[in-house]
């Protein structure tokens, strides 16, 4: 038998450990990591941010101190009183532009009387943590946290820097938070990729179907619908009754389905849908443009699939009207509002042009609300490192799921980033379908298992991504 000399060896068992990858040396240990991440979110939905007033300030301390105990450096910035904005910074040798992981500290009221716990009292049960913002979105701001501090911990060493940001103001306001560090501290967040809220990982029967991640999303902007008329005695109807005006144009608004047209993102969701979906339903994303079935098909996902039929299309959701004060007078005006949530590439006054042809009627007038900070910006790519390294941890950590992009059709603070150039990308923690939907509901709650899970996704990310080969 041929011996390998011991120097031999020595050297060859060097040269192994020269490839292996860095988290093999720098993961944590995720019997201590996991439940310490439950600890921290535990503490941040205690504190009160509901948006008004916020009072982030509160949950930008906390981040503070546990921070501090670490010796890392941090700094808070306000816009107005108790708008606190936290940003740290963990310092990579340069060889690649910073990396942002983000998320936000307020949330939106509560209806306590509906709630079967106390909304800030983060109690634990059944294998859930309760609480406002549990889900949206301190789940990923505090997970985002505790991978940075782990990065800090393991002395990871990193070719770029990682930035964390606990912002304010996301829920309505953010004048207050992401507005104004783009505007007045650029400086302290710019980056190449910036991992946020927005995704989220899909289970069903326990079982990790979906990794999702958002590379775009619609944009919020509303359209006012106005009538005319006189106004008279309740008992002698008139023909130009403004809300009968109102009402039927918005009915004509509210039932008429905008035309679909998919875009990068979309186009590889639904291929890639069909691929984990049963018989019935990949029949539905597979035959969306067919010219002999595709308007059934779209009218089906339209009646049992809201979501991914306002994915396909900018959507009108009439869900406001005004009109009248007595109800034996016949009022004057009436004013009726339109969510509507624009595809990022629509031509907007072409739209608003069609959607005055559809009503087709006089006393009625059809004007666009102001734009809101959120600006329609290009998709951030799926042929990136960024979107790579995503689809190599899911690959890793939930090998029998796939990823799949994502065009949300609510908004969040990465379209800011995407309009000054970041590829922006939208994540989130485990759920099913009935947990993901309390977000924003009674009784909010995230798994404490899933917890677990995702902070290892994002550590495997971040790691494979930002630390040094």
């Amino acid at each position: 038998m041929h011996r390998i000399p011991a120097g031999r060896l020595l050297h060859l068992a060097f040269l192994i450990v020269l490839t292996l990858p860095a988290r093999a040396a720098s993961e944590p240990d995720y019997a201590i990591a996991s439940p310490q991440l439950v600890e921290v979110l535990v503490g941040l939905v205690k504190i009160d941010t509901s948006n008004p007033p916020g009072n982030e300030t509160q949950a930008a301390d906390y981040f503070k101190s546990l921070l501090d105990r670490d010796g890392i450096e941090s700094e808070i910035l306000t816009l107005a009183p108790g708008r606190g904005n936290l940003i740290a910074r963990l310092r990579g040798n340069g060889k690649k532009k910073p990396l942002l992981l983000m998320g936000h500290t307020d949330v939106v009221g509560v209806e306590r009387s509906k709630w079967t716990v106390d909304p800030f009292g983060a109690v634990i049960r059944d294998g859930y943590l309760y609480g406002r913002g549990a889900l949206d979105d301190k789940s990923m701001t505090a997970t985002c946290f505790e991978v940075f501090r782990w990065l800090h911990r393991l002395h990871v060493p990193l070719d770029r820097d990682v930035i964390f940001l606990a912002e304010a103001a996301e829920e309505g306001t953010p004048s207050e938070g992401i507005d104004f560090l783009v505007a007045k501290h650029w400086d302290k967040i710019a980056c190449e990729y910036a991992l946020n809220e927005g995704g989220g990982i899909r289970t069903v029967k326990g079982e990790v179907q979906a990794v999702g991640v958002a590379t775009t999303e619609k944009v919020p902007r509303a359209i006012l619908v106005s009538a005319k008329g006189i106004s008279g005695h309740g008992s002698r109807p008139r023909l130009d009754n403004a809300v009968v005006h109102l009402c039927a144009a918005v009915a004509k608004l509210g039932q008429w389905q905008p035309p679909m047209r998919m875009n990068a993102t979309t186009r590889v969701f639904f291929e890639r849908m069909a691929a984990i979906s049963t018989p019935e339903e990949a029949f539905l994303y597979t035959h969306l443009e067919d010219p002999n079935v595709g308007t059934m098909v779209q009218e089906r996902l339209r009646a049992t699939k809201p979501e991914f039929n306002s994915m396909l299309r900018t959507s009108i959701s009439p869900n406001i009207i005004k009109a009248g004060f007595r109800f034996n007078v016949i009022p004057a005006d009436g004013l009726a509002t339109l969510d509507v949530r624009w595809l990022p590439d629509e031509e907007v006054e072409p739209f608003v042009q069609s959607l005055r042809k559809l009503v087709d009627d006089p006393a009625i007038e059809l004007t666009l609300a102001e734009p809101g900070s959120r600006k329609p910006a290009a998709p951030s790519s799926i042929d990136t490192e960024m979107f790579r390294a995503l689809e190599q941890a899911q690959r890793r950590i939930f090998p029998s799921a796939i990823t799949l992009p994502l065009m949300l059709t609510g908004a969040t603070d990465s379209a800011q980033l995407r309009e000054k150039g970041v590829q922006a990308y939208g994540l989130g923690t485990l759920a099913n379908e009935v947990d993901g939907a309390t977000i924003h509901g009674n009784d909010e709650r995230v798994s404490v298992e899933g917890l677990g899970k995702f902070l290892r996704y994002l550590y495997t990310v971040v790691v494979e991504i930002a630390a040094s080969k």
